[in-house]
């Protein structure tokens, strides 16, 4: 049976909103398949606007990725801002896809990728408005499996109530094996209704259903027991994981957007993992074990990805980019095979240890030369032990001296505020790094236009992490050690002007921190946030801090739990946590272990150069980091030059 498009209704909305361009579809590379010569069909969310979801490459792959499929289809859905929510309200109509403007609730699956737990309340939104009930015990077979995915995933028992299923680790392999699942019921008519279906998902050991598992709690609130109420359900549930990227070359034609977005440019996951073992990184612990993608396949995709796109920048994407055993000679044959074309290359942050000046001129050969961004993250070496970010400040002054001296003229220093045993004084030594920084930059370019950036973010202990464990600073602690900090940067009549600062309050922090760490409990809380209006929680002109306590207030009492108790409390290793029963591939042990050291100052190396430490991922898959290392080049791709004008 046909679905018919919504646009015609969506058409006359459209002149009333802002940026209207964002919820008409027709990107380049987009796909929209007749919907009656497939029987799965899939609706993608990034849970956030349009110019945030769009650049998503989790969703860009998928979404290739199922729609190669004979019989499968898939499109998009991003939250529509509050005034086009009015107006569909108004107008009845429902949460759409960008693709075929067809209604969400149609589809068989609605799955959405969560990288931050803040986009929770625009989740609800999206239900709400496609006409599927909020809460999973209400839906019946008619309804799309509601699927969450991405790092937030790790822990979903927040939203427990409002998904009927969840996959953590990559999702590549995993939405094809939950297609065949799912199109294996639908041929045979359905048997069983959703149940049967969510048992089936279940049964694989790899698909989290929450309905499928009781928690059962201790008269002081913490978990006694989480334990599965129907039979061939698994008691852990584990992660899926890719092992040879270079089997995986997505995404091959990138969606390019009719709209500004965050990021315009072409990007290459060039490896995916990481071991570098900071213990605050909840990404580098949950993505293990490393996996390099060949430089050969790193030149392929960008070729392809450039013809397909025409974009003037590529993105080579990881955790730590300038880690990939072959950076060097990656950044060197992309810089000459596109230099006449001019395609700029670039990295995300880059570790002060990695970074070298051939490695930042390459990048920078074919486009601008714009500021570099480190991330020491904390202020004094102490800390930094803390943390294993084994990085001295020796190093980040020689680096920015390489840097100044080679032509930069702004760097970025990136920090957090409120990381486990820090004091005040650890944070003041952010400022005085900031100085010496400015200092040694006069010094070296022998120019006083110069500029240091100091960006702090508060940080959230995260499941999965040695950090799990940690005790949370408050939101008033976070404020007054920042606003030390900054009166002491702006009181610095010699280096201070030169020295930019920004910084985010505590309170968002917490809010988070209160998610990512919470139980089933806290899905009262959510859903009391949304009703009460909480959209794009993840935007600062749209978060209230107030309405979130007051909402927590409002019912969490009844199940004797507060606030602090989810992010201010330090827990113990006999404590059950939310997520113990989603295997992640890290032993619990080892990472208990790591706090220990951590609060013992302890550094540990990075696995992939020196002998195992135990971590359990790599047993778990018979494997061990999977580096390129091919000795291969980018050539013999011809450089492309320009035939000479007579």
């Amino acid at each position: 049976m046909s679905v018919e498009s919504v646009f015609p209704q969506l058409e006359a909305l459209l002149p009333h909103v802002q940026k209207p361009i964002q919820y008409v579809g027709g990107e380049l590379n987009s796909t929209v398949k007749p919907w009656e010569s497939c029987d799965v069909r899939w609706a993608l969310m990034y849970p956030d606007a349009y110019e945030v979801g769009l650049p998503n490459q989790g969703v860009m792959i998928l979404y290739e990725v199922l729609n190669e499929q004979q019989g499968v289809l898939a499109e998009r859905t991003y939250s529509v801002w509050p005034d086009l929510e009015a107006l569909m309200r108004e107008h009845g109509v429902p949460q759409f896809t960008v693709d075929g403007h067809r209604p969400v609730k149609a589809f068989d699956v609605f799955g959405l990728s969560f990288s931050t737990e803040l986009g929770y309340t625009n989740m609800l939104t999206a239900l709400d408005l496609a006409g599927i009930p909020l809460e999973s015990r209400d839906r019946t077979v008619d309804d799309p499996i509601v699927l969450a995915g991405g790092h937030a995933a790790f822990n979903p028992e927040p939203i427990a109530d409002f998904i009927d299923a969840a996959v953590i680790g990559d999702g590549e392999q995993a939405v094809l094996d939950m297609t065949r699942i799912i199109r294996e019921w639908k041929a045979e008519g359905r048997p069983g209704g959703r149940e049967e279906v969510l048992l089936r998902l279940a049964k694989t050991g790899n698909v989290y259903i929450p309905a499928f598992y009781d928690v059962e709690y201790l008269p002081d609130g913490r978990i006694a027991r989480v334990v599965p109420n129907r039979s061939g359900v698994p008691w852990r549930v584990s992660k899926h994981t890719v092992m040879d990227l270079d089997e995986w070359p997505y995404p091959k034609q990138p969606l390019v957007p009719l709209a500004e977005t965050v990021h315009e440019r072409m990007s290459v996951e060039i490896f995916r993992g990481c071991t570098r073992g900071c213990r605050f990184c909840q990404a580098g612990m949950i993505t293990r074990p490393v996996r390099e993608r060949s430089i050969t396949g790193i030149g392929e995709m960008v070729e392809k990805g450039l013809k397909a796109t025409g974009f003037e920048e590529v993105g080579l994407l990881s955790l730590s980019s300038a880690d990939h055993s072959e950076i060097g000679d990656i950044a060197k044959g992309l810089a000459d095979r596109y230099e006449e074309d001019k395609v700029g290359l670039s990295l995300p942050s880059t570790r002060v240890d990695a970074f070298n000046v051939d490695l930042a001129n390459e990048l920078t050969r074919n486009g601008r030369r714009s500021g570099l961004t480190f991330a020491p993250e904390g202020g004094s070496e102490r800390l930094r032990k803390v943390i294993n970010k084994m990085v001295s400040e020796e190093d980040l002054i020689r680096t920015v001296a390489t840097a100044y001296g080679n032509g930069w003229r702004q760097v970025k220093l990136y920090f957090m505020c409120g990381l486990p045993t820090e004091t005040d004084e650890d944070v003041m030594q952010i400022a005085d790094m900031a100085m010496n920084v400015i200092q040694k930059g006069r010094e070296v370019s022998r120019s006083n236009d110069i500029r240091c950036t100091v960006s702090i973010g508060g940080f959230v202990p995260k499941p999965h992490t040695p950090f799990q464990w940690a005790p949370q600073l408050s939101a008033e602690e976070t404020d007054a050690r920042l606003e030390k900090l900054r009166d002491k940067i702006r009181g610095d009549k010699k280096y201070g002007r030169s020295i930019g600062f920004r910084y985010h309050d505590g309170k968002p922090g917490i809010v988070e921190g209160l998610l990512s760490r919470g139980d089933r409990r806290i899905g009262a809380v959510i859903r009391a946030v949304y009703e009460d209006g909480g959209r794009f929680d993840g935007w600062r002109e749209h978060f209230s801090y107030d309405r979130w306590m007051r909402c927590a207030d409002k019912t969490l009492p009844a199940v004797g739990v507060d606030v602090d108790w989810y992010t201010t409390r330090e827990r113990t290793y006999e404590e059950v946590l939310p997520w113990d029963h989603l295997d992640s591939g890290l032993d619990k042990d080892w990472l208990w272990e790591d706090w220990q050291d951590a609060l013992d100052e302890t550094e540990v190396e990075d696995c992939r150069w020196t002998p195992c430490f135990d971590c359990g991922v790599c047993p778990q898959y018979d494997t061990w980091p999977q580096l390129s290392n091919s000795g291969k080049k980018l050539l013999p791709l011809e450089v492309k030059k320009t035939a000479p004008t007579s």
